[in-house]
């Protein structure tokens, strides 16, 4: 399940016409003190390859770099899923920040080059103090943003024949816990689990370049098992049924998380286009349940 990650970064394309200032949408802008830390999260489901929506969506905003990743896809629905997440990744910072999408300066934190490992990806020269994560696999996509350190990640649900083969990889307590399930729970388990530890990994800035067998993010039944991180928050995303998902924030409280569904028609060029307003809350989560307030089409989202 181990993929490479997006890359960011590039010099900025010229503007087009944008409002400027932050809006109230659901961003993490400055903690308020003695408050909860509030997680914002959005789920996309990129539109077909062949739609006229795809024919809509707002590329322009994309900086150089951008532009030439998306062009290294063969399959053009995986290049129309790039283009879907880093549009809406730039049009949520966008609003968070209150600067253009297309001024937005992506970029990693610096560190050391080594072979397969990335760090963090960042905000150049934020107005705004914000910190995001993106994700995306086989037709969905999820972005995070809050005012600390945050990693999300998003699967498709495995195999139970890729689970017999990565499970192995896994802290030892997590793989002994998805044994003891029956076979037919065990992909779903893993891929919960598995999105849990990406996520967290991302947050670190390390990746799979660091041993997923190292830390401890399993369900706590193994009478052997660890404690999980110190200092973070993982909890697992309401996806629908055929993705699992997750996300990790670097704070010590329990977070108030918001889930949005982002339509595809958020991320149209010009007067077409909806704003991030438009996007209907799917869930919202506070200590230790969601509630849940829409369902998630498995469908491609019009327009």
């Amino acid at each position: 399940m181990p993929r490479p990650g997006a890359e960011l970064g590039g010099p900025p394309r010229e503007p087009g016409p944008r409002p400027s200032g932050p809006r109230e949408s659901g961003q993490p802008l400055i903690p308020v003190p003695g408050e909860p830390p509030r997680l914002s999260l959005w789920l996309l489901r990129p539109p077909s390859a062949d739609s006229p929506a795809a024919a809509r969506l707002a590329v322009r905003e994309l900086d150089a770099a951008e532009l030439r990743r998306a062009e290294l896809f063969v399959r053009p629905r995986d290049r129309v899923q790039y283009l879907s997440a880093h549009i809406a990744l730039r049009r949520i910072l966008g609003e968070a920040t209150g600067c253009p999408p297309e001024r937005l300066r992506l970029g990693r934190e610096p560190g050391p080059a080594r072979p397969h490992r990335t760090t963090r990806p960042v905000l150049r020269d934020p107005p705004l103090p914000v910190h995001f994560s993106l994700s995306h696999s086989h037709g969905l996509v999820l972005i995070g943003t809050a005012a600390t350190v945050v990693g999300v990640d998003v699967q498709r649900t495995p195999t139970a024949e890729a689970v017999e083969v990565c499970g192995p990889a896994l802290h030892p307590a997590e793989w002994r816990e998805l044994l003891t399930l029956p076979e037919g729970r065990r992909p779903d388990a893993f891929a919960e689990l598995w999105t849990r530890k990406e996520a967290y990994l991302k947050g670190l800035g390390t990746g799979l370049g660091r041993s997923p067998a190292l830390d401890y993010l399993g369900a706590g039944t193994d009478a052997d098992a660890p404690p999980g991180p110190s200092g973070w928050i993982v909890r697992n995303v309401p996806a629908g049924p055929h993705h699992a998902a997750a996300a990790a924030l670097a704070v010590p409280a329990e977070p108030i998380v918001t889930l949005r569904s982002l339509p595809a028609a958020c991320l149209y060029d010009g007067a077409a286009g909806l704003p991030l307003s438009a996007a209907p809350l799917l869930a919202l989560r506070r200590r230790d349940s969601w509630t849940l307030r829409w369902s998630l089409s498995e469908q491609d989202p019009p327009g």
